[in-house]
């Protein structure tokens, strides 16, 4: 249900949260709902953290924002950490995941022109997602994104993901014009499809022996939502661009975009800019979120905790009617279904006051809060069978 006044955008349930306090939420009417969705992997630290909530109150008391005209320490800080984690040299912030994304193609599309190249391509891969603006839609595939746009920017290659020879043989007939591969290390919109063990590390093989970037999406399952800060640290994976997001803010909107090497010095003063990117209250909140990810040992609890919830789906699910497959990794799950049933993701809500997503029309995606824990694991699982059951 849209309000008239709204553009009609969503199709939101008729449903609206009041409050909130770690894995939980509330409505208008009090009652009280298991989040499994964490606003599409987004509050990765639960609901009104205590501190997060004193950094931001205190943070707004003192300095919202002074713009990209002065230096701010709060970018400072946050840049230092992100490089630190990720292997990378330096970053660059906005306000959404689809920002950071147009970050890294300006760089892949410089990098080409360091090349020498006219007209340069970046490969990208068959059903995935990168955002909403015309630049990450031409990079991106589906109907459901692109629709009546016309004709969109950007210069791409497509291949099916986890496909290596499809990419190389990309290589050997466009070779000379690519600068770039941008992909997510498991596609998230697509409904949690994982790349088989040695996909990453090939391509990053192949990008550093054609002198071409290797730039990976991780707004989704990055910030430790897998069991470690960035999803391809599972494969020892460190690439020339890395794109952030969702959880970064825990909810205060900001995006990142970090490169190393070539790629960390391809910008120049007045060569990309944000108005909003990196304030004082986004990157603030961003930074209070790494603590508490390592105070609280969330890596750890999403790897434990991601694990347990494969097998418990597996032990409940596997085998139903309406089971194709169940997949993930950390926190970061999959069950995709033979048909998907009517209405339920509100009947999930409404029955189970378990909140859930659907993605590419029959996948329910699991993207619990990084602090869940075993008793909440269960939760899901039990509202899962359940409504399986009766569907």
């Amino acid at each position: 249900m849209t309000a008239a006044c709204l553009m009609s955008t969503y199709q939101p349930l008729a449903l609206s949260f009041c409050k909130g306090l770690g894995s939980r939420l509330w409505d208008q009417a009090g009652r009280e709902y298991l989040d499994a969705i964490a606003g599409v992997a987004v509050t990765a630290i639960g609901h009104a953290h205590p501190k997060l909530v004193k950094a931001i109150s205190e943070q707004a008391g003192l300095l919202l924002h002074s713009s990209n005209l002065y230096d701010i320490h709060w970018q400072q800080q946050l840049a230092a950490r992100l490089t630190a984690l990720a292997g990378m040299d330096r970053a660059f912030f906005n306000n959404s995941g689809a920002e950071a994304n147009e970050t890294a193609l300006k760089l892949a599309r410089l990098h080409g022109w360091h090349k020498g190249i006219e007209q340069p391509l970046v490969v990208v891969m068959g059903d995935a997602f990168h955002g909403r603006t015309l630049g990450t839609l031409a990079a991106s595939e589906g109907p459901a994104v692109r629709l009546n746009y016309g004709r969109l920017p950007g210069d791409f290659l497509r291949v099916p993901f986890a496909d290596l020879k499809a990419l190389e043989a990309l290589a050997a007939e466009h070779g000379p014009r690519i600068c770039a591969v941008l992909l997510e290390p498991i596609q998230g919109e697509s409904g949690i499809r994982l790349a088989p063990a040695g996909y990453l590390k090939a391509v990053r093989e192949l990008c550093t022996r054609r002198n071409w970037l290797l730039m990976l999406d991780e707004i989704q399952s990055g910030v430790g939502r897998t069991g470690r800060w960035f999803a391809c640290q599972h494969e020892g994976v460190v690439p020339d661009v890395m794109t952030l997001a969702k959880g970064l803010g825990n909810g205060i909107p900001i995006g990142a975009c970090l490169a190393r090497g070539k790629a960390a010095q391809l910008f120049t003063p007045g060569s990309h800019g944000s108005t909003f990117g990196g304030n004082p209250l986004a990157c603030r909140a961003a930074c209070t979120v790494l603590e508490i990810i390592e105070e609280q040992h969330l890596l750890a609890n999403a790897e434990r905790q991601g694990a347990l919830l494969l097998r418990r789906l597996g032990e409940e699910l596997q085998g139903h009617a309406q089971v194709l497959e169940i997949r993930g990794q950390g926190l970061m799950v999959g069950i995709e279904l033979r048909d998907m049933p009517r209405d339920l993701v509100q009947i999930a809500a409404r029955e189970h006051g378990l909140l859930i997503n659907v993605t590419r029309g029959k996948t329910i995606r699991l993207l619990p809060p990084l602090v869940i824990d075993e008793a909440e694991v269960e939760e899901i699982v039990q509202g899962l069978r359940q409504l399986l059951n009766a569907a």
